[in-house]
């Protein structure tokens, strides 16, 4: 799958944040222009995508995200979220996302308060969203993890919710945190926003296991020429 136009992410970086780097050599070498966006940046400066990566930010003080969801570059992530733009959190990126309010649910300490890093197989649930293109629901993955919050909860109504709009990303294949469903990510209601606990960005070559996470990133590359082609459409 070739990425039909080049395209420009912003990868957020927040105090603490450990996996800006890595993210956002993954994207460039799959042929996209990348920019590192700062926590106290007010504008995302025109990228196509946004992909808030793993860490600590802001240490993980009082709640995992619950500091950094107050950053200004979160108020325009969320204005982007809402125009239609791709975002996807990652692991550190996730939990900052159900903090912001732009995914609902939580992350908990994993079950048994053990710190997980390793390798970790997942199924596609839906392809409906950003990180879907090119992917069938039931394919399997080898992506791995790297966290102690990982553990997916939120009521029962809103899982209901997310089962009927297909807004469950992925799953777990052997539930490794305790996570409800056994949610690996899920998305918004309209697909643009997507948090996931799995590192794509550290499945991307033979040398590190696995070059699954290639597919998760390419989508969000296709996602993003899409959607700015959708932009000039309706700009013209």
């Amino acid at each position: 799958m070739s990425v039909p136009m080049s395209v420009t992410v912003g990868v957020v970086q927040f105090p603490g944040t450990n996996c800006d780097l890595d993210t956002l050599d993954a994207l460039a070498d799959l042929g996209a222009r990348t920019a590192l966006l700062r926590s106290d940046e007010i504008s995302l400066g025109g990228v196509d995508a946004v992909v808030i990566p793993g860490g600590f930010a802001h240490g993980d003080y009082l709640r995992t995200g619950a500091i950094a969801r107050f950053s200004p570059v979160m108020d325009a992530v969320a204005s982007f979220a809402a125009g239609g733009g791709p975002v996807v959190g990652i692991c550190n990126g996730f939990q900052v996302l159900t903090e912001a309010g732009l995914l609902p649910g939580a992350l908990r300490p994993n079950a048994g308060l053990s710190f997980l890093c390793q390798p970790q197989k997942l199924m596609m649930a839906s392809v409906n969203h950003v990180l879907g293109h090119g992917l069938s629901p039931s394919d399997e993955l080898s992506i791995p993890i790297n966290h102690f919050e990982g553990n997916y909860v939120c009521d029962g109504a809103t899982l209901r919710r997310l089962r009927e709009n297909g807004q469950v990303v992925m799953r777990y294949v052997g539930n490794p945190n305790g996570s409800v469903d056994d949610i690996a990510g899920i998305c918004n209601e309209t697909g643009n926003v997507v948090g996931l606990m799995p590192h794509p960005e550290r499945a991307t070559s033979e040398l590190l296991g696995s070059t699954d996470g290639r597919k998760l990133l390419k989508a969000l590359l296709y996602a993003a020429a899409s959607s700015r082609q959708a932009a000039g459409h309706r700009a013209a």
